[in-house]
């Protein structure tokens, strides 16, 4: 039987205008998509994987036009269409999840609203769109369809609001998904059970799918073919199974160096030197966009634009020294490391008897208990890994220890010394503690530049402009950034880059305790080897502790000496990070484990995973 193609790229070039530059943004991409199949686009943020979603829904920024090459989907010219034609295909056949949920949904309008237009903009008739709605969402494993069409999104986690979207985007049966980092929010267990939400679409209605994300590992387990792509070129491209374990671009093999893993040897993880040259760059460069990066460089490299090599029918390379790499084996030894365990039995921060629970404000409904009463210490550069699904209180205890909520009951010390809260007690907290949110981009002011955002903390003291500017592009390069990127606003900057820009801004002082929620989980795994590096490096020099709100096990198991598993606003399950995870006691804990997708690329993943800790698998998000 022949196999139907769905999407074909041909040669695709992409060019902006650029300072009086003519750049190319991306270089000959060509791909072919069957229906039913899975292509995934993996790379560092800024790469391009993004840009081929713009090009498809027509949303390309100012300036940018595809300049030549070909794009079929379902054997028509997308390119050429007809804008008639294109509407026609955009919402009922071909359907975005975007990144960043909590900013694409209307914060002024309920679920069901923003649901409701998307439903009748398909075609849906009005009388039908809640029936079909509550169905949706179900899909999505959301508890409590009906209640959630009555909600705002900001009345809901990061992990709820993406399953809003990934039901908004499959309600119209489309042939084609493009999946932008549409895991990066959800927790190991949501992710798993979306993972498999999209294997059911594909196998009941031959759903196509572009899984756009950061996580190599992932791409592995969801992809039948993965593309790495870097700086808007594929460098490489091949059978997912075969990529992790066989691959053979130096940029792919730093990938898989930088990634951690849930089990093995904990070895520190190696980092790209270096930034991805930026598009206003790109028509400066005259050969390989990744030699400057590449520890095998030789100036050969940097006279002519490899061409993809084929080393089989589906193993495709972009380097034009593949053979000879292809000849050396990486003998690098790996270097042992260790958690960020406390210095002393001092505690900085510690809290007693905290507890949180918010009033339904309604005698028919039951209060909601966001934090059971607990007890919680940290000692300096001590670094705390809080895990747990979405709704299970994680953010509630950061937001609690940081003094951007009122505890139910609770008492806290700071250096040993109770705190208050009177406005003497709060800035003390202010100049010691530090949080990381998880949403960069609505945490960072976008009428600011970067370098501005970097060093905001000076701006309620005397310093020297000179001083500033040191310490704005010391911070720039700590967490990644190139020094263009402190001239920018954040709106110009990628998601990652955003989020590089939050975890600097909260370095600026140094601060005894940073609070991060979930920090790392928009970043590609080169950054957020760096970002995690730079934290333990900032642990040994000042002793800063860390509690590190994650979904992550692998992050966690890097960076963490002591874990605490929460569910449903309880600790479950605490103690040495590599105890729990190696011989975990609770059920649920066993859970989380099991939803992370394995090392091995041909273990089976997903896997149907009993609710033998008692709950359904569906979350009550706070």
């Amino acid at each position: 039987m022949e196999k139907k193609i769905l999407l074909q790229a041909e040669g695709l070039n992409l060019d902006a205008r650029i300072h009086g530059k003519t750049c190319r943004v991306l270089r000959d991409i060509s791909f072919t998509l069957e229906a039913g199949k899975t292509l995934g686009l993996v790379g560092e943020s800024g790469a391009g994987k993004s840009m081929l979603g713009r090009i498809l829904s027509r949303q390309l920024p100012g300036g940018f036009k595809v300049s030549s090459g070909s794009l079929q989907f379902d054997g028509e010219d997308l390119l050429n269409a007809s804008d008639k034609q294109h509407r026609e295909w955009l919402g009922r056949r071909i359907a975005f999840i975007p990144q960043e949920p909590m900013t694409a949904l209307n914060p002024v309008l309920t679920i069901g609203q923003q649901f409701s237009e998307h439903m009748q903009r398909i075609g849906v008739a009005a009388s039908e769109c809640r029936e079909k709605m509550i169905h949706s969402l179900s899909e999505v494993l959301l508890p409590e369809p009906e209640q959630i069409l009555d909600k705002y999104s900001f009345q809901l986690s990061g992990g709820m609001c993406q399953r809003v979207m990934i039901a908004m985007a499959f309600a119209s049966e489309p042939d084609l998904v493009i999946s932008d980092e549409a895991t990066t929010a959800l927790d190991v267990s949501t992710q798993a059970q979306v993972v498999k939400l999209l294997r059911d679409m594909q196998q009941k209605k031959g759903t196509s799918v572009i899984f756009v994300t950061h996580d190599m590992g992932l791409a592995t387990h969801v992809c039948d073919e993965v593309a790495v792509l870097y700086a808007g070129e594929m460098m490489e491209r091949a059978d997912a199974k075969k990529l992790l374990q066989h691959a053979r671009h130096p940029y792919t093999r730093a990938l898989t160096r930088a990634t951690p893993e849930l089990d093995g040897d904990l070895t520190v993880l190696d980092t790209l030197d270096g930034q991805m040259p930026g598009v206003e760059s790109f028509a400066d460069i005259t050969g390989c966009r990744f030699a400057g990066r590449c520890r095998f460089c030789q100036p050969s490299c940097e006279e002519s634009i490899p061409d993809m090599q084929m080393l089989d029918q589906q193993h495709g390379v972009r380097c034009i020294r593949i053979q000879e790499l292809q000849q050396r084996e990486d003998n690098e030894e790996k270097v042992p490391h260790k958690t960020g365990a406390a210095f002393s039995d001092r505690h900085i921060l510690s809290a007693t008897n905290l507890s949180k629970v918010y009033s339904s404000g309604n005698s028919k409904q039951k209060d909601k208990l966001a934090l059971a009463p607990m007890d919680f210490h940290v000692a300096p550069g001590e670094f705390i890994g809080v895990v747990g699904e979405s709704g299970s209180g994680k953010s509630t205890l950061g937001r609690l220890l940081m003094g951007l909520e009122e505890p139910t009951s609770g008492e806290f010390k700071l250096n040993g010394h109770a705190l208050g809260d009177d406005e003497a007690s709060w800035q003390k907290r202010r100049s010691l503690i530090q949080m990381i949110f998880q949403d960069a981009r609505s945490a960072l002011n976008p009428r600011r530049k970067v370098g501005k955002l970097l060093t905001q903390m000076m701006d309620s003291r005397p310093h020297q402009r000179l001083e500033r500017r040191e310490r704005m592009f010391e911070l720039a390069d700590n967490v990644g950034l190139s020094k263009h990127a402190v001239g920018r606003y954040p709106t110009q900057l990628s998601g990652g880059q955003r989020q590089r820009v939050n975890i600097g801004r909260s370095l600026c002082d140094l601060p005894q305790v940073l609070i991060a929620d979930e920090i790392v989980s928009g970043l590609d795994v080169s950054v957020q080897a760096q970002i995690m590096n730079l934290l333990l490096e900032l642990r040994r020099e000042h002793k800063v502790a860390l509690i590190l709100i994650s979904h992550d096990l692998s992050v966690v198991r890097y960076l963490c000496s002591r874990i605490l598993v929460m569910k449903n606003g309880e600790v479950v399950e605490s103690g040495e990070t590599h105890s729990v995870l190696k011989n975990p006691q609770h059920p649920y804990t066993r859970k989380l484990i099991a939803a992370v997708p394995p090392t091995d690329p041909q273990a089976d993943w997903p896997l149907d995973i009993d609710d033998d800790d008692g709950s359904s698998g569906k979350m009550d998000g706070i």
